[in-house]
């Protein structure tokens, strides 16, 4: 694949205006799929499950099987719809959205069209530093989620090459929620990073909310972004491409950035950009072309005769509206301030999609500073080896009772990490690994004493120093008495006792 000329990012910047729009799929986290009873189980086992095993008639396109909707997946619905500060509609309808899917038996996707549950909203994004962008929402809408292809005999996994392609139905059906915005100006030199807080703020939202897992990685959470260049001073839109399903922030970031880049060279060279969709490439950083962007009127969208509109009751909307959880950007803020850290401090934090985590921490009994420090340093270290979500290690209430184990004086930093591997290995809770590994801090004087004087016999030219007022050559001997006492020991505690037997020795 030849690689694509690129303009200089500052350079684009100065000849076009980035127009951008995104498009984020919610995958729901109800207990059964959008149309069918079949199940819909939490991420992790989801993934785990024996292809063609979450599956019901429905799912399966098998004929005379009629849809059913679910209703804990409009309540989901509802709640997102007014997270992002949109109008609920009083009466909304399913459409056939008509499309060759492969992975969707029946060869249409129940979708919504003109007439989507939750529209005209807008969200409060920050970026990085601190700046408050507004993202105006289009629309809210419910559609169910497609299978997925596993292309076999090829050398690349892809359908190019390929021999054959196998179907797994087990997402198909999955209950999703997709976010359109509206086309965003003014983003300038920030787009790409505005990219990124935008999906992070829509994460934080349906987390906040507890409708989706809401995991890039895993596909529950997914992004498809728009970008336009338009030359300056002109009003017209330019042709936009759509990057498909980016599966990181930072690839999302990284996509915007590098359309840009793109769009800009081809443009400034008196070229035409193709409107169509563009696959992100992680390990090369580049996008590439998928297939000519189709606009509605191709999909011949039609109401779904299956299923009666959906009217939800006006208490049901106003009772949604009272359970919602504080906006993310006013509880980044607030939270900043009633922990006292500062803007590096935080950003480590919530970069990391850490928030929820030192949160809870917090109110499980740990200090800010120590809760910060747990997950942002040694737990991070673990996920990133295991290639795991920190947030899937250990959980908030250990962590804070692991602290408390080391501000009773039970447990050194040191040790305390060998716990935490510990608890992350399933071995129970840090009090649990500390008994079933004798890791606690020795705090028996004696048994401190008896290694001290063993170690200053040892070393009497050690001893000699310290008597002469070297007190700087503790040192040896508290590194003895740590290793004598497998770094179960205070070591301020150690030091004290070695000035004190120096002297009456």
């Amino acid at each position: 694949m030849a690689k694509d000329a690129l303009m200089d990012f500052d350079e684009a910047l100065g000849m076009f205006e980035p127009v951008l729009g995104f498009e984020v799929h919610v995958e729901l986290n109800t207990a059964t799929k959008m149309f069918s009873a079949a199940p819909n189980p939490a991420n992790e086992a989801h993934h785990g499950a024996e292809p063609n095993t979450l599956v019901a008639p429905v799912d399966m396109g098998l004929p005379g099987a009629l849809p059913v909707v679910n209703a804990e997946a409009i309540r989901s619905s509802i709640s997102l719809g007014l997270a992002l500060g949109c109008s609920i509609a009083p009466s909304s309808r399913f459409a056939r959205k008509n499309y060759f899917y492969p992975d969707l038996g029946k060869n249409y996707q129940i979708s919504q069209y003109d007439e989507p549950i939750a529209f005209e909203g807008s969200v409060e994004v920050e970026l990085e530093d601190g700046t408050l962008v507004t993202v105006p929402i289009e629309r809210a809408h419910m559609e169910e989620d497609a299978g997925k292809l596993t292309h076999m005999g090829g050398a690349t996994g892809r359908i190019q090459g390929a021999e054959y392609s196998l179907v797994d139905y087990n997402r198909a059906g999955v209950p999703l929620v997709e976010i359109v915005t509206k086309p965003i100006f003014g983003a300038e030199h920030s787009a790409p990073a505005l990219a990124k807080a935008y999906v992070a703020t829509i994460r934080d939202i349906v987390r906040g909310l507890g409708i989706s897992e809401a995991k890039l990685e895993r596909g529950n959470l997914r992004c498809d972004a728009n970008v336009s260049l338009r030359p300056r001073g002109q009003e017209k839109l330019g042709t936009r491409t759509e990057t498909k399903n980016v599966n990181s922030m930072r690839s999302v970031e990284r996509a915007v950035r590098y359309e840009i880049q793109r769009q800009a060279a081809i443009l400034a060279k008196g070229g035409t950009i193709t409107q169509e969709t563009r696959h992100w490439h992680e390990d090369t950083g580049r996008t590439s072309p998928g297939r000519p962007k189709s606009d509605a009127d191709d999909y011949r969208y039609f109401p779904e005769p299956d299923l009666l509109p959906v009217v939800p009751a006006p208490e049901l909307i106003e009772e949604l509206r009272a359970a919602l959880p504080e906006p993310p950007a006013a509880r980044r803020r607030r939270l900043k301030g009633e922990w006292g850290f500062t803007d590096l401090e935080f950003q480590d934090v919530a970069n990391g999609g850490l928030l929820d985590a030192v949160a809870d921490t917090i109110a499980a009994g740990a200090a800010p500073a120590s809760a910060r420090k747990w997950w942002t340093g040694e737990i991070t270290r673990v996920a990133n080896a295991q290639e795991r979500d920190a947030a899937d290690l250990v959980s908030p209430e250990n962590v804070a009772a692991l602290q408390k184990l080391i501000d009773a004086g039970t447990l050194t930093d040191k040790l305390a990490r060998q716990v935490l591997e510990g608890v992350i290995a399933g071995e129970g809770t840090p009090q649990e690994v500390v008994d079933a590994r004798g890791l606690a801090v020795v705090s028996d004087d004696g048994a401190l004493i008896a290694a001290i004087d063993e170690a200053l016999v040892a070393q009497p030219d050690v001893l000699a120093k310290i008597r002469d007022g070297k007190v700087q050559a503790a040192g040896a001997v508290i590194g003895a008495v740590m290793k004598a006492m497998k770094g179960q020991a205070d070591a301020a505690r150690v030091r004290e006792l070695v000035l004190e037997r120096a002297a009456a020795l």
